[in-house]
């Protein structure tokens, strides 16, 4: 297995192509300025060389760098048809890893030009990411390919075949999910390191507890087949969850467009889901399910959870709705203990309230120290694993206060559905506000009930086929 930390840890930087604009290698330039990287930073553009970038000297080539300063990442950023004179260079300097951010190869026909990177990498030892993608993203490196703020290292490793969704699965996890990267490698058209490779990296990476993938295509049978084992490691061995979104299944503008993306084919449903049944990768459907699941996995802990949830929101419609989803996923709306039902009935209101699993608190029992108490109550009920509750008809710091005064006496996993219910910055505000101290205290808040449903149906699954497993090495 490749040893990749000083890939995502690199001593020195070079960007090769470097230029004053917010493009191509100026853009690589600012994302490590915006990181703070604290290491030499080398720019190279023959046009430039002497001036200063940002107060960074510009070198003319990286031939012009001496030995005693080595580079341990190089970013490519020149037209295709220099690649292969740059790549060789880097080769020349003994650069261990590269990536090639250009496009203009396997993807629109230019096959001859790939292959001969592919030539020059295994003469020279160099490992190549890319060409055709965004590369590296190491928050604990000070790496980036995003000006997103989310610079905080978490438990959330992507790889991925689109440098933009890369990004957006970078901004929308952290700003919405409060869950943060480990590590991200854009890969583009896989010359050299590919999917498996990092997917066996994170097999030891201490850091990655989760991981995310967007694919297109897995190219060869022998990929596929050590996809296979890697993912199956990697969920029963490591149990780390490994959650999928593959593209391209059910349109030929969809699979003209991967083969124009990255030059490859996309691969049948029927494939991928035989793949999953026998991995235990999770596939998902688009970057919003993918990291909103990976944000249940964060928060909640699978040991706790099984198909039998508790169901609270103020309003009969709103109850049927999320039943009617939950139940769609397959979870199951049990009946509540008698002992439950006696205790709610000591404090919540005859008028209104719907005692009964979903339980409807209605306006007059949905107060928010009925809502605590509803809360704590339901919390020692035997029939309920997990309890999801959509909130109240407004964000109120009263309703916050209850809610986290009740998950600090409760056990059982606790699941906020939030919905936009008006587009009005008063209200986002608010719900940011509740999302702040509800992460805070292990609340994984849900943006929509369907989100909700497809992620703890998606996680129980991973519970049934980690203890399917067990069960049959007993």
């Amino acid at each position: 297995m490749t040893n990749l930390d000083r890939l995502f840890y690199p001593k020195a930087v070079g960007i090769i192509g470097a230029n004053r604009e917010f493009f191509g290698g100026g853009y690589f330039l600012k994302c490590l300025e915006f990181s703070k990287y604290d290491k030499p930073i080398y720019l190279f553009n023959p046009r430039l060389k002497g001036e200063l970038l940002d107060g960074i000297k510009v070198y003319s080539s990286i031939m012009e760098i001496p030995e005693e300063q080595p580079i341990d990442y190089a970013i490519i950023a020149v037209r295709a048809q220099y690649c292969p004179q740059v790549l060789e260079e880097c080769g020349k300097k003994k650069v261990p890893y590269v990536c090639i951010f250009t496009s203009g190869f396997s993807e629109v026909g230019n096959y001859e030009l790939e292959k001969e990177l592919s030539d020059i990498a295994r003469r020279y030892n160099v490992r190549v990411i890319g060409p055709n993608c965004l590369g590296v993203h190491s928050p604990k490196g000070k790496l980036a390919m995003a000006l997103f703020p989310a610079k905080e290292a978490g438990e959330l490793g992507i790889i991925s075949q689109s440098g933009t969704l890369s990004n957006a699965i970078i901004g929308l996890a952290s700003t919405t999910c409060n869950t943060y990267i480990s590590k991200l490698i854009s890969l583009g058209n896989q010359i050299d390191l590919n999917v498996v490779d990092f997917l066996k990296y994170f097999l030891t990476d201490n850091d990655t507890q989760i991981i995310g993938m967007y694919l297109e295509n897995i190219k060869g049978q022998k990929a596929g087949n050590q996809l296979i084992e890697t993912v199956r490691q990697l969920s029963l061995v490591k149990q780390k969850p490994v959650i999928i979104l593959k593209v391209g299944f059910y349109g030929e503008s969809a699979k003209e467009a991967i083969v124009s993306h990255t030059g490859g084919m996309a691969g049948s449903p029927q494939i991928w889901k035989a793949f999953a049944k026998q991995s235990g990768a999770i596939l998902v459907q688009s970057t919003k399910e993918l990291v909103t699941l990976a944000m249940g996995f964060k928060y909640l802990d699978i040991s706790q959870i099984n198909r039998n949830i508790c169901i609270i929101a103020v309003g009969g419609g709103t109850t049927i709705e999320l039943t009617d989803h939950m139940e769609m996923h397959n979870l199951k709306v049990l009946k509540l203990n008698e002992n439950t039902k006696n205790q709610l009935q000591e404090f919540l209101p005859d008028v209104n309230t719907i005692l009964r699993n979903p339980l409807d608190l209605g306006v007059m029992g949905g107060s928010p120290d009925n809502l605590r108490r509803t809360l704590i109550t339901l919390d020692k009920d035997p029939n309920i694993s997990v309890i999801v509750f959509i909130q109240p008809y407004r964000y109120d710091n009263t309703y916050t206060k209850a809610i986290i005064g009740a998950k600090s006496e409760m056990k059982k996993p606790l699941i906020c559905v939030a919905n936009q219910m008006i587009e009005d910055t008063n209200e986002y505000r608010a719900k940011l506000r509740l999302k702040k101290e509800a992460f805070k205290v292990g609340i994984p808040i849900f943006g929509s009930i369907d989100l909700t449903a497809k992620a703890l149906d998606r996680m129980c699954s991973f519970k049934e086929f980690l203890e399917r497993h067990k069960s049959n090495e007993n």
